[in-house]
């Protein structure tokens, strides 16, 4: 009979970590090996993890966030997987995470810089800093009244460049508003 495996305890303190939504037939096979105290079920296999939670992002000190399904699901439960090599350290002072915009779903997220998809271009920033320009994107992507005070036929256009330069550059918005303005 095959043991179970178990990882230690503490080896998901301070992490980042993306699951990826998977169908809650995923762990027919699997017996829960811990139930939190707010109610996850956690599945552990020697390729990775399997979370049932009713709750995703900031977890006690670990920023976990779930990539939903395509249709999303409409439960409040939702399954996330993610491999071994997919939990990457996490801070406060370390310049960790970039940022990612989906222009057309007007989404924006964060990264790790471990991510074998980051190419090194979008400016690396604290946890804090990643926060601030997280809320000024979302902020750009979702609101218009900013673009009234320029003189601007295509607001999309001037939305990514705006938002590009927030991404790629350590210039704050006002500066980079002063440039187009």
């Amino acid at each position: 009979m095959e043991k179970d495996f178990r990882p230690s305890p503490n080896s998901f303190k301070n992490t980042f970590c993306v699951f990826d939504e998977m169908p809650l037939d995923a762990i027919n096979h699997l017996k829960i090996q811990y139930n939190s105290k707010s109610g996850s079920t956690y599945y552990y296999t020697k390729s990775g993890m399997f979370r049932l939670s009713n709750h995703w992002g900031r977890l006690a000190n670990s920023k976990w966030r779930l990539e939903p399904l395509e249709p999303e699901t409409e439960s409040k439960f939702k399954l996330g997987y993610a491999s071994w090599d997919h939990f990457y350290p996490d801070n406060a002072i370390d310049e960790l995470y970039y940022l990612e915009v989906n222009f057309v779903k007007k989404i924006v997220n964060y990264q790790h810089k471990n991510n074998p998809s980051y190419n090194n271009k979008a400016i690396l920033r604290t946890s804090s800093d990643t926060t601030k320009r997280i809320k000024q994107v979302r902020n750009l992507l979702n609101l218009t009244s900013w673009a009234k005070y320029f003189d601007c036929d295509d607001i999309d256009l001037l939305r990514q460049k705006i938002i590009n330069d927030l991404i790629y550059t350590n210039k704050t918005l006002e500066e980079i508003k002063k440039q187009f303005s």
